[in-house]
């Protein structure tokens, strides 16, 4: 187990096969600067660096999960150019969308253990996770409409997939409270669980076991089978299938199965 780091808003951590990354800004609920999200890429960088390290776990210190924005990074003082210095595109354009796609593309499975609040760009932060477990005081918040302004970093794409128009809409609009019995029971997230931190590495060290490329492939074929004709994806599952028929994984798996023992896979 390697130590955490200190002093940073992002902590690294590797406690066996799992990182351990946690946002570390709890005075701010977590909410993300600019150079937060340079430093949550960076260690998703280190994760993948690290051939040992097979799966990862998301979560926030303190009492919050993730507060999305913090405005700070927005200039509104009153004077010339103040649209223009108070513009949300640009972080979003720099900062936000770069981790989104960041999660999404990342080369092991992430589990996110969601600890608390969980409002604007944070929840849209969880959703671009691969599975949600949250505490029973976790909740969802679709701030935006709030300020002004419209799910980002993801969410309004997401918000659909999981839930559907009519529950993603009135979320959406109305800004209210998602409580985290009511996100596992409508499908937002997987599990509710006194500890997440622990649920989520119990989980995570699971998926560190099993074959590593076939659970990446799995995220891309569900994530992307909407914007695809049936007949389309039927092509595109025969050509991943074919890929992963050449990986060390494969071979063990059915080597395993024939042979009535357990696999031994090694995520190549």
């Amino acid at each position: 187990m390697t130590p955490p780091n200190t002093g940073n808003s992002v902590l690294f951590e590797q406690r066996g096969a799992v990182a351990l990354i946690t946002l570390n800004r709890p005075e701010a609920l977590n909410s993300f600067t600019r150079a937060m999200h340079a430093e949550l890429r960076a260690a998703f960088d280190r994760a993948e660096a690290d051939s040992q390290i097979r799966a990862i776990v998301l979560t926030g210190a303190g009492r919050g999960f993730c507060a999305g924005l913090d405005l700070s990074e927005l200039d509104f003082t009153p004077g010339p150019n103040q649209v223009e210095r108070a513009n949300p595109g640009p972080v979003i354009e720099q900062a936000f969308n770069p981790t989104t796609r960041r999660i999404q593309n990342l080369s092991v499975p992430i589990v996110v253990a969601v600890n608390g609040v969980a409002a604007g760009a944070g929840a849209s932060l969880v959703l671009a996770c691969d599975i949600a477990i949250a505490a029973p005081n976790a909740s969802f918040v679709q701030a935006f409409s709030k300020i002004g302004l419209i799910p980002d970093a993801g969410g309004s794409w997401l918000l659909v997939e999981r839930l559907g128009l009519a529950r993603a809409m009135a979320l959406a609009m109305t800004g209210d409270k998602l409580p985290a019995a009511q996100a596992k029971e409508w499908g937002l997230i997987w599990e509710v669980a006194d500890d997440p931190v622990a649920a989520a590495m119990a989980l995570a060290e699971k998926l560190s076991t099993m074959p590593t490329k076939a659970l990446v492939a799995t995220r891309a074929l569900l994530r992307d089978a909407s914007t695809r004709s049936l007949n389309q994806h039927l092509d595109v599952e025969r050509d991943t299938q074919s890929a992963l028929g050449a990986t060390h994984d494969y071979m063990e798996g059915v080597t395993a199965f024939l042979e009535k023992r357990p696999p031994q896979f090694k995520g190549a």
